[in-house]
């Protein structure tokens, strides 16, 4: 019998009512119950300061050292980007630039893109707007592929967002559910045919 999957599902916001942290929740259940080892991970629980350059050359800061290394063991990611001014957060930016930074004086993380370089990700998003954060997708995707990523075909833009979910944080429209875990599906498939 072949192993659950490993799956890192993350947000790319810190906000307490964060629409993309309740889809993040959504998707790791789903994920969960489709047979995957999930690990569903806050940003906001690693103590990673804006990049910096001089910063960096003093020593990797070790919440991004633990970051790195968690991105390295799960072959496949759920990305749930909110937009911000069209485009992603400064935090996920952030979050990609520290943690594809090579570590110079550690010979195991000298591989800028190691944690990156073959990883299936799948995109969601959400949004009060008509487009559910869409925009944000258009971007994060080359970013994405830039560092060597495999993206899904398939993502899901979860539009009007503010009445998406109840008050148990759960999804009350069977489409949008359909939706997400289409993108779990399609992702899984993928890293289990990357991996075979």
């Amino acid at each position: 019998m072949n192993a659950p999957q490993k799956l890192l599902i993350f947000a790319g916001s810190t906000r307490q009512n964060s629409y993309n942290r309740k889809l993040a929740h959504v998707a790791a259940a789903l994920a969960r119950a489709s047979g995957a080892e999930v690990t569903h991970i806050e940003l906001a629980d690693f103590d990673i300061p804006m990049y910096n350059a001089d910063l960096e050359a003093k020593g990797t800061p070790p919440d991004v050292m633990k970051l790195k290394q968690i991105m390295y063991e799960h072959p496949a990611w759920i990305i749930c980007s909110p937009e911000y001014n069209g485009s992603y957060t400064a935090l996920l930016k952030n979050t990609v630039d520290w943690v594809s930074s090579p570590v110079k004086s550690d010979p195991a993380w000298h591989e800028g893109f190691k944690s990156f370089s073959g990883k299936v990700v799948g995109v969601l998003s959400a949004s009060p707007g008509a487009l559910g954060g869409l925009r944000s997708q258009s971007h994060l995707v080359p970013l994405l592929l830039n560092a060597q990523c495999w993206v899904a075909p398939k993502a899901f833009a979860l539009s009007r967002a503010g009445d998406a979910f109840d008050a148990e944080g759960k999804l009350v429209n069977e489409a949008s559910l359909k939706n997400v875990q289409a993108v779990i599906d399609q992702v899984l498939f993928a890293s289990a045919r990357l991996a075979a």
